[in-house]
């Protein structure tokens, strides 16, 4: 874990401390890192590098920024090149550079692991700034998104529909939100459709979380995507395709990151949140391909295919979040495996209309979270008719668009004139490469920062 402090001064005793090395040089200027000792040491100005010099009693640790440095990205490739044996020095020059490094520091951090013996190390960070500067409001967030990574890398065998919506009630307790837990039986009163049809196969039945948050201002809903594990259903994954399936649930865990963030920030916005869970097993109950399912708002789904069981899902939670009436309506899931093959590991892609585009685009950039706008191609929405119910779940063997026909099924869900934002983060949720960025390996928690600005900008 790691503790964050801001001081006056750099400690007597022996300590780390980290420099930023950018294309043009050192930022920061150490008499003892000539550019002999830098090459030494094979210094490197690629961002979140790191290399290690000796100065003196002390250790320097010299980070590579690039081009354009950021503070959150510094802190966070200073912490996972820091050891836990002495303090970690971070120098600002601002009280605003000095949040961000105190954000980027707890972001930075390894993922805490329950089944792991040697994950539990404590680095202490301080922060050297001569303005008073009070960092509790970051730190504060920046500890939610942690947690909410460590709920996300939590396996399947110890996650479950039922016990996320435990977590999340936990999560929210002492906070000004209110939590409603509906069972199957609530579910089906409430003509949960979708929901209910994903989640038949498991021994293991539905939930869905409402969370309420009222801060008064615009009214936001949230809607999550929380497939507990994802087997595919009767339409079985293939083995290397269902590795890393317990993080299906990243859409809902994002929602709950959201609003407990706004919460513990003080947020001036209404949100509303529904984080649809369900676990996706086969079985002698499970929906079979061709069946029919009814969703919230009246709709008829074919189900052709039933690994493509979050638009299910988020069918109920969309229709449930549009009968609120809202400003703007926001959903994230890790919604196709098509959104990786058009963006990469690394951005979300985003699908919409109305103001809410422009809003979770700036909110983005703020947050410095990479998003990228696609289109909802209306010659696509073909692919989802069908002969025997309103529209088709997907169409075997049309590969074309996939992120796209994912979107436009989701449209369905929400009224012609709303402000709506669907956020596919099946590319970025899980990041199975070298840490990057303030992103760990494991759950990153993308898109919690931006949800979190777009209420505050909404």
């Amino acid at each position: 874990m790691i503790k964050v402090t801001v001081v006056t001064s750099s400690p007597t005793n022996a300590h780390q401390f980290a420099i930023p090395l950018s294309d043009s040089g050192l930022l920061v200027t150490e008499d003892a890192l000539t550019q002999q000792i830098l090459d030494l040491h094979k210094a490197d100005k690629t961002p979140g590098t790191a290399a290690r010099v000796l100065v003196g009693e002390n250790i320097a640790l010299v980070i590579g920024v690039g081009t354009n440095y950021k503070a959150r990205d510094f802190a966070a490739a200073a912490v996972r090149a820091a050891s836990d044996k002495a303090p970690l020095i971070l120098r600002a020059n601002s009280a605003a550079e000095a949040k961000a490094l105190a954000e980027g520091a707890v972001l930075g951090q390894k993922t805490p692991a329950k089944f792991k013996k040697d994950s539990k190390t404590q680095i202490d960070v301080q922060i050297v700034c001569a303005e008073k500067v009070d960092i509790s409001r970051e730190v504060s967030l920046a500890n939610t998104i942690v947690a909410i990574r460590e709920l996300i890398n939590m396996p399947a065998n110890e996650l479950w529909p039922e016990k996320l919506a435990k977590e999340a009630k936990s999560l929210a307790k002492g906070l000004p939100i209110d939590v409603e837990i509906w069972d199957e039986r609530k579910l089906e009163k409430e003509k949960c459709g979708g929901i209910l049809g994903v989640g038949k196969g498991s021994v293991r039945p539905p939930r869905l979380v409402k969370l309420t948050y009222r801060g008064g201002g615009k009214h936001i809903a949230m809607v999550g995507k929380g497939i507990t594990f994802d087997t595919g259903g009767l339409s079985l994954k293939q083995p290397l395709s269902m590795i890393g399936m317990k993080y299906d649930m990243a859409g809902a865990a994002s929602v709950l990151g959201a609003i407990v963030g706004a919460a513990q920030l003080g947020i001036k916005a209404n949100i509303t949140g529904f984080m649809c869970l369900a676990e996706n097993m086969p079985s002698g109950q499970a929906t079979r391909p061709g069946d029919v399912l009814t969703l919230r708002n009246g709709k008829t789904v074919e189900v052709l295919n039933t690994d493509a069981e979050g638009r299910l899902v988020l069918g109920d939670g969309l229709s449930l979040a549009s009968e609120l009436g809202p400003d703007h309506i926001i959903d994230i899931a890790t919604l196709t495996g098509a959104a990786s093959v058009a963006l990469g590991k690394r951005y979300a892609g985003l699908m919409g209309k109305g103001d809410a585009i422009s809003l979770a685009k700036n909110a983005a950039a703020e947050a410095d979270e990479l998003l990228w706008e696609m289109p909802l191609p209306a010659e696509l929405r073909e692919i989802l008719k069908s002969d025997v119910a309103d529209m088709v779940n997907s169409r075997i063997g049309a590969p074309a668009g996939g992120m796209l026909v994912g979107g436009l099924f989701l449209s369905e869900f929400v009224p012609k004139d709303a402000s709506w934002a669907h956020l596919d983060i099946a590319s970025c949720a899980n990041n199975d490469s070298a840490p990057y960025s303030v992103y760990p390996s494991g759950a990153t928690g993308v898109m919690i920062r931006t949800l979190i600005e777009m209420a505050k900008r909404a």
